[in-house]
């Protein structure tokens, strides 16, 4: 298991930033330079499985085709057989998942338009790359004490196929977050931007509420949930959220595709007409709003 102050191919561990079920995030400094970045490092007993290296490089494969302020950026990867990692931007903050465990709900309110919009801006660019990233999440965004965004960890991102891609995409056992998942994502459809719009719904309902849109008894009783159970609106849960803002969630969680926005640009073009997302928040739209 790597240490702070360990040195892995050329980069000092600074400092741990997180630890997941096969890996850990590093705050790191690179030797020759001295600039700081990030590490993404398999831990030892998942270094040696191939379904965990698979995810580590197409998470790392994905980022490094990324150049975007809203997503996080991956500058190089190295497959080593028992230290497998990649190293991208240093971007000081915490993901949403950690405001929402600390019930900081006035940070979230206060900075939701800027939050919302740099998402909804991100996931944009993603699909417009031409791929659906597939695990929106509070825990997949980060953000800094200034409402700074960006969108992490592609392990699960495809492409979106076109052309004869599409006539040959075999479906395999669906992958995901289940209290974010698409029913088409759950019926491992073909990845479509439409998959993100609903994970992306379902994430602003839980910054908005403190919850999530469907709640189960176990895992297979909450997917089905997705296909079968009408929302109730956010402001349900939380009387502060306008009903303008309740009914441009509810359009993204719709069950059918066909009922949601059809690409980011256009959730980005219906959430600018959301005058108010807070009954107790009057809106001041900045300048860049309408740009």
């Amino acid at each position: 298991m790597a240490d702070v102050n360990d040195v892995i191919n050329g980069y000092r561990l600074r400092s741990l930033l997180q630890t997941g079920q096969t890996s850990q995030v590093f705050e790191v400094v690179e030797i020759q330079s001295n600039r700081h970045f990030a590490m993404k490092l398999l831990l030892p007993e998942a270094a040696e499985k191939p379904e965990h290296r698979k995810a580590l490089f197409n998470e790392a494969e994905v980022g490094i085709k990324m150049t975007h302020p809203n997503v996080v950026r991956i500058v190089k990867v190295h497959k080593s057989p028992t230290q497998p990692h990649f190293i991208m931007e240093f971007f000081p903050s915490g993901s949403l998942r950690l405001r929402l465990q600390a019930k900081d709900f006035a940070f979230i309110k206060e900075h939701s338009r800027k939050i919302f919009k740099q998402m909804a801006t991100g996931l944009a660019y993603m699909n417009a790359s031409g791929f659906v990233h597939r695990d929106v999440k509070p825990d997949n965004i980060l953000v800094n004490s200034l409402g700074d965004t960006k969108i992490i960890d592609f392990a699960i991102a495809k492409r979106i196929p076109t052309g004869l891609a599409k006539l040959f995409y075999r479906k395999s056992k669906p992958q995901g977050t289940p209290s974010f998942m698409s029913p088409e994502q759950i019926r491992d459809e073909i990845p479509d931007p439409r998959m993100d719009i609903y994970s992306y719904g379902c994430t602003l309902f839980e910054l908005l509420t403190g919850r999530p849109p469907f709640r189960g008894s176990s895992t297979n009783d909450l997917l089905s949930r997705h296909f079968a159970e009408k929302p109730a609106p956010p402001s349900a849960y939380n009387p502060d959220v306008t009903d303008e803002m309740s009914q441009f969630v509810l359009k993204l969680i719709a069950k059918k595709k066909e009922e949601r926005p059809s690409n980011f640009h256009e959730v980005l073009m219906e959430f600018r007409k959301v005058k108010q997302i807070y009954k107790s928040l009057p809106e001041q739209p900045t300048p860049d709003e309408y740009l």
